[in-house]
Formats: structure tokens, C-alpha cells, sequence
């Protein structure tokens, strides 16, 4: 078996420092090239690579081997090494005959003409040569080139640390170092979750759906709108309800006392974002989704249920009075009047809500559109 043994140097920079032509063959013609290289250059790192080059020679010969070492050379241009080093391979495989390559080389420049070897000779190994000391500093400049080659990384990191770093002083000028470090460092987080959690792409295509709704005059767009609207309400209806609350240690009565006057609204408000959708589809041809019958329902259950135990807690803290039946009396039938304790209220909220969520189960099955025919298999 016959090996050949190549070390790369796309830029030409060793032959043009010995003055020699390239393919550069031989053990001897190697090692005086070594010299020449070295003596021009000693802090070349092509020196490494020729010499590296050699003992992977030197150790294959050992092996009762038949090796060849050479070293191929392009022009410093892309394309013009490529096909530089692709006619000296095929000179090298009719000269030498050789059935393998082992490539050595020194740089990630290097490395994009293996592909040019491959394809005209079998590879066995291909052996990169770093320097010790350089080992770091090498990586890290190969990253920094790929990270500010790359167009939207570098908006997205280097834009955001470029602004803080130009406010952060104005801050510092008019607030205390915390608050302006708090104040950085908030504005950071956002960004990072704003971009990390996609919000950016779906701000973006934003504008062009609700366009594509109004144009195609979809019932969804008001609903939305006026889900937006009972949104507002219910959180200021809960805002409104946490700052009545007399003093209270913690936050989950005041988280308790927000859902119990917020709940109707957000319900609300679900229910006519989901109304919206579901005539949207009944308008269309095609038929709707048993589960588009189902949500309104599901999201009455919800809010009754939420409603529920957020009213049993807030009972239990008397923080809102218990619910008193009044008598009734319908013909016959005599009822006493009484109070419901905080486990009763909640029973009422959580059967009310089970029974409502199997009227949607109902509704969707009665209404909704057969389900999807799957493929008869073929044979």
C-alpha cells in the first residue's frame, strides 16, 4: 500500500518563502524546505505544520510502509487553489501512485480544500497542527470572525450591550449606581425574553394578519378587540379589589381577592374571543371542529371553578361574607332559608362547573363536523 502524505498551505506563503514551485516532493526536499521556511519565518506556524508532516512519515515508514510526503501549495485565492491543488493531487496520483492521503495541516483556511483531496483520492486522517501557545488565542479569534460575520447576531448582542453601556452613565449621572444596575439589568432580562421567546417574529407578523382579517372581513378581528377591552376591565376590576383589602401579610389573600374580581371578566373576555373564532368557522365552507363548540364552554367551566376556590379562601380569611339563600316558596314547596359554608360555596362552584363543561362536551358532539376520514391503506 502506498500513502501520501500532504501538508496543505492554501495562501502559497512556503513555497514563495523558499522560492520554489509547487508540489514540492520528497523527504529531502521537505526537510531543506523546513530550513528555508524556518529561516525566514521562525514564527511561522507552516514550520510546525512541515514539520509535523515529516514524522507522521517518519512513523508510517517505520510500519514497513511505503509513503510519499509532499507539500501542495494554491495561490492565495479561493478558487484558484482549489484548482491548484486539485491538478497537483492528480500529477502526485499518476506520479506516485499513490492508493491513500494523510493531510496535515495548520489552519481552519486550510481545512476547506480537504474536500478537493477527498474527491480525487481516498483520505485516512487528517491531522491539524496548533501550536501550543497559540492554542486559545487561535479559537477565539476563529469565533470572533464567524460571530461578527454573522449579520443578525450582531444586532441582536451587540446592539443591546452598546445601548446600555451609553445609558448606563446617564443613568449613573441621576440616580444611585443600584438603581441604575437595577434598572440595566431589567431592560436586559426584557430584551432577552423578548427575543428568546419569539415575540419579535410574532410582533412582526402581526400588522399583515389582522390586515389579512379586515380584508377578508373576519368576525374574530371585533371580538378580539372587545376581549382586549374586558381584559382591562378585569384587571382593573383586581387592582381595584387588592387596594380595598385591608392589611394583610403576604400576597396570596391579595392574589386571591385579584382573582375573584378579575375571573368574571377574563371570562369574558375568552368567551368572546372564542365566540369570534368559532363564527368565523361556521361562516366558512368548511365544517367546524368539534373542540370550537366545546371552548366556550370549557372556558365558562373555568371561570366558574377559579371563581370557586378563590371565593372559598377569601371566605375562610373573611374577607368577603358568606352567600345567604334566601326562603322560597313555590307552591307547595317550602324551603328555609340558610348559609353556605366556605366548602359548600366551593362544591356549588365546582358542580356547576363540571355540569357546564359536559353540556360543551354535549354541544360539540351534537354540533361539531365528522371527524377527519383517515386514508384507506392500499395494498
Amino acid at each position: 500500500m502506498s500513502t501520501l502524505v500532504v501538508c496543505l498551505d492554501r495562501s502559497g506563503d512556503v513555497v514563495r518563502a523558499a522560492g520554489v514551485s509547487p508540489p514540492v516532493v520528497g523527504w529531502e526536499a521537505v526537510r531543506s524546505l523546513v530550513l528555508d521556511v524556518g529561516l525566514a519565518d521562525p514564527e511561522d506556524s507552516n514550520v510546525n505544520c512541515l514539520l509535523e508532516a515529516l514524522r507522521v512519515t517518519r512513523e508510517l515508514r517505520d510500519g514497513d510502509e511505503e509513503v510519499t510526503v509532499a507539500v501542495l501549495a494554491g495561490d492565495g485565492d479561493a478558487v484558484g487553489a482549489g484548482r491548484a491543488i486539485a491538478t497537483q493531487v492528480e500529477a502526485l496520483r499518476a506520479d506516485v501512485g499513490a492508493d491513500a492521503a494523510v493531510i496535515v495541516l495548520d489552519s481552519s483556511e486550510d481545512e476547506r480544500l480537504v474536500p478537493v483531496i477527498e474527491s480525487r483520492l481516498p483520505v485516512d486522517s487528517v491531522d491539524r497542527v496548533v501550536v501550543r501557545q497559540a492554542r486559545d488565542i487561535e479559537s477565539t479569534y476563529y469565533l470572533l470572525k464567524q460571530f461578527l460575520a454573522d449579520e443578525e447576531l450582531r444586532q441582536t448582542t451587540l446592539v443591546p450591550v452598546g445601548v446600555a453601556l451609553l445609558v448606563f452613565p446617564v443613568l449613573l449621572a441621576y440616580m444611585t449606581p443600584v438603581v441604575a444596575v437595577a434598572s440595566i439589568a431589567a431592560v436586559v432580562g426584557l430584551f432577552l425574553l423578548y427575543k428568546g421567546l419569539g415575540i419579535d417574529r410574532y410582533v412582526a407578523s402581526m400588522p399583515a394578519g389582522v390586515r389579512d382579517a379586515l380584508y377578508s372581513g373576519q368576525v374574530s378581528v371585533v371580538t378580539y378587540v372587545v376581549a382586549a377591552g374586558l381584559t382591562l376591565i378585569g384587571v382593573f376590576a383586581g387592582l381595584l379589589g387588592v387596594s380595598n383589602l385591608p392589611s394583610h401579610e403576604g400576597v396570596f389573600v391579595p392574589a386571591m381577592r385579584f382573582a375573584f374580581d378579575s375571573v368574571p371578566w377574563l371570562a369574558m373576555a375568552a368567551l368572546a374571543a372564542s365566540t369570534g373564532r368559532l363564527l368565523d368557522e361556521t361562516i366558512r365552507d368548511e365544517p367546524v371542529a368539534g373542540s370550537s363548540f366545546n371552548l366556550p364552554f370549557g372556558v365558562i367551566a373555568l371561570g366558574i371553578v377559579v371563581r370557586g376556590f378563590s371565593a372559598y379562601f377569601l371566605q375562610r380569611s373573611d374577607v368577603i361574607a358568606p352567600t345567604t339563600i334566601p326562603p322560597l316558596d313555590v307552591g307547595v314547596l317550602s324551603v328555609e332559608g340558610f348559609v353556605l359554608s366556605p366548602i359548600q360555596r366551593l362544591a356549588v362552584f365546582v358542580v356547576a362547573g363540571v355540569v357546564v363543561s359536559l353540556v360543551g362536551v354535549r354541544a360539540a358532539t351534537y354540533l361539531g363536523g365528522p371527524p377527519p376520514s383517515e386514508p384507506e391503506a392500499t395494498d
